[in-house]
């Protein structure tokens, strides 16, 4: 007996808008129709499980096939079944539920309003009409006394169905490739469809012959069946290009409120200017989804690797766009809960392996702290800072460790730093003489964390050593006097002025001590963030001052015995204020082309 019906739908435009819009990557017709076949047989084993299904199960495959001469490709499983009514139930009166509402709707909305439009259809079995021009189901029931059923559609909004003979249990998806979607007749692109979807289904896949997924990845077993070869194998197998091992892993696996499973990687970060994003696979019950996870996984760690699976979170009927909400958020908080207490229990339970790894981890902690302010609250104590001798401290520790030397007259903590311990050699040396400690920032991150740590510390200031004088970057009660009277402090400084003859350089006569260097160039910590938020596109409304200029102070030390020769050599003074000042320049870096060339002229003069 054949019936003949038309799916209840007033326009005939549905077809073409699955086709040319709903999925935007036409391969995903595979991974919607073997996933189909994968619930089939899992409800099947449910149902066996509960009793309700007293038969031989048998093997539990989903089989893939294809005819390239008879232009067929076949999903086949043994799993459920359906009957004739069935069909017409799932295929037809689900999927096309509301259908006209949907077309009129769906035809003007823009992208966002239309996921949350199709997510209410089950249209995952019609994607088969992106690559096909005609689909076939064959289907027998698991349900004794039960007919065999054909159901065959052309894309049009007509279908028939008819009783026919299937001699196995379960369903067989025949597709009728279309002229122009020859690409999926080859053997070698459908093996390459199958291995990124359906690697870890449940269910084992059978592609000509082989079984190409595996049905257990790790991140369904729980982690004390698992050893570390067990882990750094499974990451072999997600990077096969990967060079190195991971630096540690965080294994996920939570059922309330939500869940989800899976396994980040800290991997080794190589260039830090260079991240590698997208490594993180998003799964639905181990079908593969996507490798863009930014709504789900925090930005800071988009940096990790590995697999997070979970159903919870909501799609749209294509797969292709995750649609966030407050289950989203939840997994969100959850994931970088995870990770900072991961961090936490590594620096306790092994800190020096934990500051071993600090070089390759300390941009996502970092990174962590400036972006997620509940990350911070865990992340302060783990944090470690490195100094120019390359000891580690925490938050905590340094400040102790800096407590006596380093407060100001106003009781207030002063953090050196520098973030080029060799070009600034001299001024770290010159802090070091005097006790001082200074610290190593040198990542590009490190001026927006400085930033933040100075406004979560109390009393606490951050000043890079070539900032200010040594005496200066640390104002204590106690000052030096100048050995100069005021008319010798203002003659050297017109002295100096007319030998530097630039206006970006601002100088002053200052009185230092005898040890400390002739002349000192620095440049304002303030101008100077002001500056480098700036260049960095930070700011704010700063654009629209213009380009901050360039300015340095060149503080010159009354008290060394430069400045008494300067003033004491008449005619001569402003050569060797000249010379003093590239000297300066020179010890910086600062002194380059026609003005080096002069220096170096002069100097050999002098000798």
């Amino acid at each position: 007996m054949q019936e003949t019906g038309s799916i209840s739908i007033h326009t005939e435009n549905i077809f073409p808008i699955i086709k040319k819009f709903l999925y935007s990557d036409h391969e995903i017709f595979l991974r919607e129709l073997v996933s189909n076949a994968v619930d089939a047989t899992q409800k099947l084993k449910s149902l066996a499980q509960l009793g309700e299904f007293k038969g031989e199960l048998g093997e539990l495959k989903v089989r893939v096939t294809v005819d390239k001469e008879a232009r067929k490709i076949t999903i086949s499983d043994h799993g459920l079944g359906m009957t004739a009514e069935e069909i017409k139930k799932y295929i037809n009166q689900i999927a096309f539920s509301g259908a006209t509402e949907f077309v009129e709707q769906y035809k003007d909305k823009d992208a966002a309003t239309k996921d949350q439009i199709i997510g209410q259809f089950g249209l995952g079995f019609y994607s088969a009409f992106m690559v096909a021009e005609q689909v076939e189901i064959f289907s027998q029931s698991h349900q004794e006394g039960t007919e065999g059923a054909h159901w065959t559609c052309d894309g049009s909004t007509s279908f028939t169905i008819e009783t026919t003979e299937k001699a196995e249990r379960g369903t067989d998806v025949v597709l009728h490739v279309a002229a122009d979607s020859d690409e999926f007749l080859e053997e070698a692109r459908l093996r390459t469809i199958l291995t990124k979807y359906c690697k870890f289904l449940p269910i084992p896949i059978e592609f000509e012959g082989e079984v190409i997924n595996q049905t257990t990845p790790i991140w369904t077993k729980q982690p004390s069946e698992l050893t570390d070869e067990d882990y750094k194998k499974f990451y072999q197998e997600l990077y096969p290009m990967s060079m190195e091992e991971p630096l540690f892993w965080i294994h996920l696996n939570v059922d309330y409120p939500f869940n989800l499973t899976g396994i980040l990687y800290f991997p080794k970060v190589k260039d830090e200017l260079q991240f590698q994003r997208n490594k993180i696979q998003l799964y639905s019950r181990q079908v593969f989804i996507t490798d863009e996870v930014k709504d789900v996984v925090p930005e800071f760690l988009m940096l990790l690797h590995g697999v997070i699976d979970s159903p919870d979170i909501p799609l749209n009927v294509s797969r292709s766009f995750l649609q966030a909400d407050a289950a989203v958020r939840k997994i969100n908080t959850y994931i970088t809960k995870k990770v900072a207490d991961k961090l936490s229990s590594l620096f306790k339970q092994d800190r020096p392996g934990y500051e071993e790894k600090w070089n390759d981890i300390g941009l996502f902690v970092k990174y962590g702290m400036l972006s997620d302010e509940k990350f911070y609250e865990k992340a302060k104590d783990f944090v470690l800072l490195k100094n120019v001798d390359n000891k580690l401290f925490t938050l905590n520790e340094y400040t102790e460790h800096i407590q006596a030397n380093q407060k100001d007259k106003n009781d207030s903590t002063v953090v050196l730093y520098t973030n080029d311990a060799e070009h600034q050699h001299s001024f770290v040396a010159a802090a070091q003489e005097r006790g001082y400690d200074v610290l190593n920032f040198d990542h590009v991150l490190d001026p927006h964390f400085v930033g933040q740590l100075e406004q979560k510390l109390e009393k606490t200031s951050f000043k890079r050593v070539d900032a200010d004088t040594v005496s200066k970057l640390i104002e204590k009660d106690s000052t030096t006097e100048s050995v100069l009277s005021e008319d010798e402090q203002t003659k050297l400084t017109d002295l100096f002025k007319s030998a530097i003859a630039n206006e970006t350089m601002h100088v002053k006569v200052a009185a230092l001590s005898p040890q400390d260097a002739p002349v000192v160039i620095t440049q304002n910590e303030f101008m100077r963030r002001m500056k480098d938020m700036q260049r960095t596109g930070g700011g704010g409304g700063m654009q629209m001052f213009g380009a901050f200029p360039e300015s340095y102070d060149v503080t010159v030390n009354a008290n060394h015995p430069i400045a008494q020769k300067v003033l004491a050599d008449g005619g001569s003074g402003e050569k060797l204020a000249k010379q003093a000042f590239d000297l300066a320049l020179l010890a910086q870096g600062m002194l380059k082309g026609e003005a080096l060339t002069a220096f170096v002229k002069r100097s050999t003069e002098l000798l």
